[in-house]
């Protein structure tokens, strides 16, 4: 069935891409009659139509003038007008861009993948220097951005005036990616002279937590002294709660591991039989609020030959988020914590195709009601000073020095857990829906006296009060000089120098004894008094029959009361030990205590021309940028229980070659071919060289270790494209590109004696302190061969303004690409056997259209946005010996719709409307090349309206 469903889809695609074309050829074969004149000719191949539209057709056409002009592939989204962005996220704008797609935290777009390669390898710049925003999300949306990718749910869409993403390389673009290079432009006082001003207000409503939340933004502008000085700032808050629901299995696991079951010998084949670790139901509560500003100073004394420009932005996110969750928690386990080895199978049902275990009921489980509350800061600071300089008429100049600060705090997080041990008639079933099982979990579960708290003393598994906190700190400092020189009228020599220094740092805090339980509850205490009843689970679900809708969960505030668990303390009662600790004496901490420094310095050379040749007009530039890449990493190894700082340094050149040429044959039709050597740096949390080493008696033995001297992600581009502007604002193109990704970073793994392992670091790992035979899956990650990837994108843009009446205000925006790509993942550590398989985050298939009608007093438009099936992580976790497991998500089609009407030339009313059918976030877990398509995550979040109105000044 899901095949039938994607041939069809990309017969629909195909069909609407030869009817865009014969629509386009009409198009343009109408408005050439009913033209009053014939366009002036010209030998500008940037020139383009002079058409006055306001509203989004404005925001359309200022795209694809950006478009046009360019010597390379570059696609770009303008805002309608002053502080008025087309979209409430910019990465929702962003995802409208041919080749781009959009992963979503807690229902709101976050992180963009381009051609295929994800965050880690696109930069994103703001107002010129590369910067990076980073949040926290749930586990299931990724947790934590530690790596290189950029969090765009961090900023108003506001504040910004223009996206563009350039995918192909220039000599004078900074190195770092192999996808693109998004710049994000926030608003000036020249981009419109005079005195400008914006409010708007608006109100939204989530129809799954039922509430309602307020968004605001203002701008204000001005120059002065005959437009020699300008000023401009803008502000925007927002507040939103939303509610997250569904299932998910934290991943699925083979029969045989963790011990394998107490009656696993009714198994055909436990090792190649799947079940859910933790089946359960969760219930997530988010409340964000977010506060953003920009100041911009401009400046042209005497309106002369300089500029002066200087830019500040401002962006504070500051969330809460509670996690509820019922769930099983033996099939995780091990013997020495009441696991799996202690659990009989009573009945199940293996599915013959996949190996899944998709019924099964088990006695002796232990059951788990889990509450854990996070508070989570995002503090965002930039600060860039320009300056732009003509010396002469032939000779300019342009120097940048900023910083950009990213500040990201996890200060508060507690989970408390409640448990029901030895549970009988425990069963899950996924037999009719492989993503909402029924469960029967043995025992009324909104009953408080069916639960309990079993202290540190009891037995295993042991209650758990698990308190940390962390940090992540990421500054870049940027300053660079360029020089432009026009040799003639038609070809500019250009040089520039510049340097770059990144800063990553990481910190984290925890009980010492996180993992040995929660203190006993005092006498007297009841259940009651420490729980409280969670209700009204799965509105808009569609649950099984007989599912829980309330269930008992630990009261965080009143286990405070009980146990003063945020006292920071030491309460001298048996696991009443809650002190914070880090370096100084927490092993559990040390692999998050990180410091790595990049100093990048690089210098490009590079020829602009625009010319004609035998009267076809031939612009582009050519170049090659020369950067030395410095790295300096530290961390800290456990030895013997004492933190002792281990650093590693590293460097690498590289020299990256660029070619842009655009030709116009005919009027109105521009061809872009483009070839570069390119590169993007391996991920921070990779290269600090330290040992981890899993806990004596663990079910799974597993050691890791750091690698700083890891070489780049390097490719090879090319690129071609075909772009026909057959009528005013409209476009037909077809881009192809291809990439020879010679240098790849995996994390690989492969089975080590301890010994061994000692071996490779006996400073980390004293010999003797284990038994030397004992095999420890050994992971690191390493430069593997990579693979190619290749695509295409169809584009096309049009408002039917040559059909009658108001028909001639309608108008769509549609694309299409489709990316394969053949990674070589290794199976052992040596690659001695490889699987070749999709890199992580692409998606073969995607698509957005947009239909809107527009005729300057009402727009209204509907837009759709899919993306196709993609690996998150590979390798995944809890996989079979021999296989390559992989986690991903399945494909998702968002519809989203808005609508504005201008009562006055000044003042706007709208109504918005996002994730119109509540699609759901589906994640899997599989192995590579097996059909298992195991759900370890379906949620929820419900659809998003907002009504508000906009007043301009």
């Amino acid at each position: 069935m899901i095949q039938r469903h994607k041939f069809a889809r990309h017969a629909l695609v195909a069909t609407a891409s030869l009817g865009a074309l014969a629509l386009a050829m009409a198009a343009h074969d109408a408005a050439a009659q009913i033209a009053e004149a014939p366009a002036p000719q010209t030998n500008d191949a940037a020139e383009v139509d002079d058409i006055v539209v306001t509203g989004f057709r404005a925001s359309l056409q200022n795209s694809l003038n950006i478009k046009r002009r360019e010597a390379g592939v570059v696609d770009a989204i303008s805002a309608e007008d002053i502080a008025d962005f087309p979209d409430t996220n910019l990465a929702e704008s962003i995802q409208r861009i041919p080749g781009v797609s959009i992963d979503r935290d807690a229902g709101e777009g976050r992180s963009i993948t381009v051609r295929g390669l994800s965050s880690e390898f696109t930069r994103t710049r703001i107002n010129g220097i590369e910067a990076q925003a980073s949040t926290g999300a749930t586990d299931s949306s990724g947790g934590v951005n530690r790596g290189r990718g950029f969090d765009f749910n961090v900023f108003a869409s506001e504040l910004f005036n223009n996206i563009t993403v350039r995918k192909t390389a220039s000599a004078e673009t900074e190195e770092g990616s192999l996808g693109a290079t998004v710049d994000l432009r926030t608003s000036r006082p020249f981009d419109k002279m005079g005195f400008q001003g914006a409010l708007s207000g608006q109100y939204g409503y989530n129809d799954l937590s039922q509430d309602w939340s307020p968004r605001f933004a203002g701008l204000i502008s001005n120059t002065w002294a005959d437009d020699q000085i300008g000023a401009l700032f803008s502000i925007a808050y927002s507040e939103r709660d939303s509610l997250e629901e569904g299932f998910s299995s934290v991943r699925w696991g083979p029969a045989s591991a963790d011990g394998g079951f107490q009656n696993g010998a009714v198994l055909p084949n436990a090792a190649r039989t799947y079940h859910p670790r933790i089946p359960r139901y969760g219930s997530l509560e988010h409340s964000q609020e977010r506060l953003g500003a920009t100041l911009s100073v401009q400046a042209r004394p005497g309106n002369g030959p300089t500029l002066f420009t200087m830019d500040m932005l401002y962006s504070k996110l500051d969330s809460t988020r509670s996690e509820n969750f019922l769930q099983a928690w033996s099939l995780s386990r091990g013997a020495d914590q009441g696991g799996k080895p202690q659990v009989d199978i009573m009945s199940f049902e293996i599915d013959p195709d996949t190996g899944e275990m998709i019924y099964a009921q088990l006695d002796d489980m232990d059951i788990r009601s889990e509450q854990r509350f996070d508070e989570l800061e995002t503090e965002f600071k930039q600060m860039t000073f320009g300056v732009e300089h003509e010396f002469s008429d032939r000779l300019r100049f342009d120097g940048l020095i900023g910083r950009a600060e990213s500040s990201f705090a996890n200060p508060v997080q507690v989970s408390a857990i409640i448990d029901r041990q030895n549970v009988d008639g425990y069963s899950y079933d996924f037999r009719q829906n492989r993503n909402l099982p029924a469960i029967n979990w043995g025992f009324n579960v909104a009953d408080p006296t069916q639960w309990s708290v079993v202290g540190p003393t009891g037995a295993q598994p042991r209650s758990e009060l698990r308190i940390s906190s962390n940090f992540q700190e990421n500054v870049y400092t940027t300053g660079e000089a360029n020089f432009a020189f026009d040799v003639s009228d038609w070809l500019t020599l250009k040089a520039g120098v510049s340097r770059k220094e990144y800063e990553s740092s990481s910190r984290a805090f925890a009980r010492p004894n996180n993992a040995n339980g929660s203190p006993a509850l005092p006498a007297g205490t009841s259940m009651a008094s420490v729980t409280n009843l969670l209700s009204g689970f799965g509105r808009n679900l569609d649950l099984p029959s007989g599912a829980a809708t309330s269930w008992v969960r630990p009261d965080l505030a009143a286990l405070q009361t009980v146990w003063n668990y945020n006292c920071n303390c030491d309460t001298g009662v048996a696991g009443g030990d809650f002190r914070l600790i880090g370096l100084n004496g927490n092993p559990s901490t040390y692999g998050n205590w990180r410091d790595v420094t990049e100093t990048d310095t690089g210098a490009y050379v590079q020829a602009d021309w625009d010319t004609e040749i035998m009267g076809v007009p031939f612009r582009g530039n050519v170049g090659v940028r020369q950067v030395k890449t410095e790295v300096d990493a530290l961390g800290y190894s456990n030895v013997g229980g004492v933190a002792t700082p281990v650093r590693g340094e590293n460097e690498y050149d590289d020299t990256l070659p660029s070619l842009n040429v655009s030709i116009e044959p005919m009027k109105d039709l521009i061809v872009r071919l483009g070839a570069a050597k390119v590169m993007a740096r391996p991920p921070v949390t990779s290269l600090v060289p330290v040992f981890t080493l899993s806990a004596a008696g663990a079910a799974t033995n597993t050691a890791s270790l750091g690698n700083v001297e890891l070489e780049p992600y390097r490719a090879t581009t090319y690129d071609l494209s075909v772009e026909y502007y057959f009528a005013p604002e409209a476009l037909l193109s077809f881009a192809y590109f291809y990439k020879d990704i010679s240098t790849y970073v995996q994390t690989t793994t492969e089975p080590l004696s301890y010994s061994q392992l000692t071996a490779l670091n006996p400073v980390a790992f004293p010999a003797g302190g284990r038994p030397a035979g004992d095999i420890y899956q050994f992971s690191t990650p390493t430069n593997t061969p990579g693979g190619p990837l290749k695509g295409f994108e169809i584009s096309y843009q049009q408002t039917f303004s040559f059909l009658p009446s108001l028909l001639s205000n309608i108008g769509t925006q549609l694309n299409y690409t489709h990316v394969e790509s053949e990674i070589q993942y290794c199976v052992t550590a040596t690659c001695a056997a490889f699987v070749t398989a999709d890199l992580v985050n692409l998606s073969p298939n995607a698509w957005n259209a947009t239909l809107y009608y527009d005729d300057g007093k009402f727009n209204a438009r509907v837009s759709a946005a899919y993306r196709d099936t993609y690996f998150q992580n590979v390798p995944g976790s809890n996989g079979a010996t021999g296989l390559i497991p992989y986690q991903g998500k399945t494909e998702t089609t968002t519809i989203d719709a808005s609508a504005s009407y201008n009562l006055t030339d000044n003042l706007s009313v709208s109504v918005e409307g996002l994730n119109l059918t509540d699609e759901a976030n589906r994640q899997n877990h599989g192995d590579i090349g097996l059909p298992r398509d195991s759900t370890y995550v379906y949620h929820h979040t419900g659809r998003q309206v907002y009504i508000g109105a906009r007043y301009r000044f």
